[in-house]
């Protein structure tokens, strides 16, 4: 009705000034019962702004996923880099690379023909795995367990649990294998061990990879716990495949670690 509208004024109570800010303040009341569409979206916007003012630092911190890894010939690494890609590729997200310490001595390894380490890749420190929000730990296959090397960071987590630091902190894995029966599944699962004791969650990848996990037409390493690939002699270099995987597992990650850190 229009403004002074009506064609019995004499029956229309006129609103006193008290009673006029009363129906200001109480519009998107009378909004809300004319049109239940312009109600949801009121009603939905509002917790949404509360939610927002509340967890301002959890929207705007950025969450951190190490990817930890030891490689002797460079093939887990490229599968960590590619990795990377995948956890840089979600919002919120980003991947930061470590190398585990080496164990063999400078002249052993010279002998085994192994490269330099990359020196832009930091080694990493038991005590900084507290700072991650989730970690995807690679290395190398040895008898169908993780290397030595490996092995030699989680025995320093003493520590760590003790204090049980790294409970909760989702967890994954990525090997290499030097042959298709060498390990790509065992290798992983004797390594779910080391994040049972420390009260974290092991993060399979399943079969999210889709239609990937399931050609047969090219070797490809792999399995539903983790992103792998196949080294064997030393000479091999990763897949393309394979290296879609490693992305694919750092983004299947990244989207893991996100939604817990909202939970």
């Amino acid at each position: 009705m229009g403004k002074g509208g009506g064609c019995v004024p004499s029956r229309i109570k006129h609103p006193s000034s008290a009673e006029d800010a009363s129906h200001h303040r109480g519009s998107t009341t009378n909004i809300t019962n004319n049109a239940p569409i312009a109600a949801d979206e009121e009603i939905h916007e509002t917790p949404t702004e509360t939610v927002n003012s509340t967890n301002t630092q959890s929207v705007t911190a950025t969450l951190k996923v190490f990817i930890v890894f030891y490689s002797m010939y460079g093939h887990v690494e490229k599968l960590a880099k590619r990795m990377k890609k995948g956890v840089d590729g979600v919002e919120g997200v980003e991947a930061v690379l470590y190398r585990v310490p080496e164990t063999l001595p400078v002249d052993v390894l010279e002998h085994m023909k192994a490269p330099p380490k990359d020196p832009e890749v930091p080694e990493i420190k038991a005590a900084e795995l507290a700072e991650a929000d989730g970690v995807l730990f690679g290395f190398p296959t040895r008898y169908g367990c993780m290397a030595a090397q490996m092995k030699a960071l989680f025995d320093s987590t003493g520590q760590l649990w003790k204090e049980q630091t790294l409970a909760g902190k989702p967890a994954g894995f990525f090997v290499s294998t030097g042959t298709q029966g060498g390990g790509q599944e065992t290798t992983a699962w004797t390594a779910i061990t080391q994040l049972t004791h420390h009260g974290m969650l092991f993060v399979p990848i399943g079969y999210t990879f889709g239609a990937g996990m399931f050609k047969m037409d090219s070797i490809r390493g792999g399995s539903p716990y983790g992103a792998g690939v196949y080294a064997g002699d030393g000479t091999r270099e990763p897949t393309e495949t394979e290296l879609a995987l490693a992305e694919h597992q750092g983004k299947y990650m990244a989207g893991v670690v996100k939604r817990l850190s909202q939970a």
